[in-house]
């Protein structure tokens, strides 16, 4: 019962979760060619897995379109290959979660949306 009432609560708000987080987003911020640049290739490095309506990565889209970075969204909601990649690869389905690989190919899972968004912050807020 209590299961059929998180469901329902989630289908009746998922339109406006979806609302929200489309005018809410963020104006991103403005960089040099180069600056810009350098954050496509470094965001090239970086997959975010995440649920269209969950807070936590709506929250995490925003500031990735605040700092205007164009990393990959993978949906871990409804794509089994990129579920079974987040369990197999992080140890647990749970969103947000930023896979942060080197040029070595040694990977990082970062869950928790507050350390998704400071790793961000510091990475790139500085790239002009």
């Amino acid at each position: 019962m209590v299961k059929m009432f998180f469901k329902a609560l989630r289908l009746i708000l998922m339109p406006f979760m979806l609302l929200w987080a489309t005018l809410a987003m963020p104006k991103g911020m403005q960089r040099s060619p180069e600056g810009q640049k350098k954050v496509e290739a470094e965001s090239a490095q970086l997959a975010l897995y995440h649920f269209k309506t969950c807070p936590f990565c709506i929250k995490v889209r925003h500031e990735m379109g605040r700092l205007s970075l164009p990393i990959e969204l993978r949906d871990a909601q409804h794509d089994l290959q990129h579920r079974d990649a987040l369990l197999q690869g992080g140890g647990k389905v749970q969103t947000p979660c930023l896979r942060i690989s080197d040029a070595q190919g040694n990977v990082q899972w970062m869950y928790e949306s507050q350390a998704i968004m400071q790793y961000l912050q510091q990475r790139f807020a500085q790239v002009v």
